[in-house]
């Protein structure tokens, strides 16, 4: 059971760039130290995604591979 500052964020199925943009734009609605449980199938966005809080400040917490994909936790700053 996922606490009430963690959202899980199913955007398997999608290719890049939208994985990241979708991300980014659920990221703007949350809370800071809220936490984003991201679930993709798009290889580009182990890079993209890792870009992406590197870049606007956020945590990325776990970053791991999955039987269909990947899973990221980033932590909103």
């Amino acid at each position: 059971m996922r606490d009430a500052l963690e959202q899980a964020y199913d955007l398997k199925g999608l290719k890049c760039p939208l994985p990241v943009l979708k991300t980014r734009k659920r990221l703007a609605t949350m809370h800071s130290g809220a936490v984003l449980v991201v679930e993709t199938t798009d290889p580009l966005a182990v890079i993209d995604i890792a870009h992406l809080c590197q870049e606007d400040g956020h945590t990325l917490r776990l970053s791991e591979k999955t039987p269909d994909g990947h899973r990221f936790e980033i932590i909103k700053a």
